[in-house]
This record gives structure tokens, C-alpha cells and sequence, in this order.
């Protein structure tokens, strides 16, 4: 399923995702992609799935896996990735908001992860 840049799912990532040093947003193979500069931490949508792609925790996989929610996404899996499925009126905003964090950390450089910790990110209030 594809998520144009207007649809309010891709619009709830990208205020969660543009928060971070150097975030970029691309489309990539017809898909939005947020970056850390470079590498991708967090790509909106999986196949027919309204689901937010994001790299997790190596530690925490596993637990993210006996979630109903999660599930290994068909390409990017291969590759450590992981998808929640997201719903853009419902979240799981608060749970998305700690992977898409743990994800840009997987990728940053470590000039962003300075730039981060000196001004953390605020969470998004609902």
C-alpha cells in the first residue's frame, strides 16, 4: 500500500521523525522514507499493510515479535527491519515514538547523536 506525503499517517511519522538532527524525508521506491542524512530509519508502509518500518533494538526484537502488532516486513526484513502496524487516527503513538528513536540511534552518525543528546527530542503530545 502506498502512503501519498498528504495522508495523515505519513504526516503523524513525519512529525515524529523531522524532530531529529539531519532528518531528511525522501520518497524511495515510491515510498516515504525518513533518514538520519543518509540511511533510512523509518520507511511508512509495508506491502498492503498500513505500518511504519523501523530498525530495532537487537535486544528487543525478539519481545517486539510476540507483539500482534509487529511482524517482519517481506524486503526490508532480511536486512534487521521490523514493522508495526499503525493505524493514523489510533498509534500506537507512544510505542512508535520510542522505536522510531531507537531506529535513528541504529543509523545516526555520531556528530547527530551529540546534536541529539545536547537537545533531546520532546515527545509529541496527542
Amino acid at each position: 500500500m502506498r502512503f501519498p506525503p498528504d495522508h495523515p499517517l505519513v504526516q503523524r511519522v513525519r512529525q515524529l521523525c523531522m524532530r531529529y538532527p539531519e532528518a531528511v524525508e525522501a520518497i524511495a521506491h515510491g515510498r516515504c522514507t525518513f533518514r538520519a542524512g543518509k540511511p533510512q530509519f523509518a520507511i511508512v508502509g509495508s506491502g498492503e499493510s498500513a505500518s511504519v518500518l523501523f530498525i530495532p533494538d537487537p535486544l528487543e526484537r525478539e519481545a517486539l515479535l510476540e507483539r500482534d502488532d509487529v511482524f517482519v516486513p517481506p524486503y526490508e526484513g532480511a536486512y534487521g527491519w521490523l514493522a508495526i502496524r499503525v493505524e493514523a487516527a489510533s498509534g500506537p503513538w507512544d510505542l512508535l515514538e520510542e522505536l522510531l528513536d531507537t531506529s535513528y540511534r541504529r543509523v545516526a552518525l555520531v556528530r547527530q547523536l551529540r546534536a541529539l543528546d545536547a537537545d533531546p527530542v520532546v515527545p509529541v503530545a496527542d
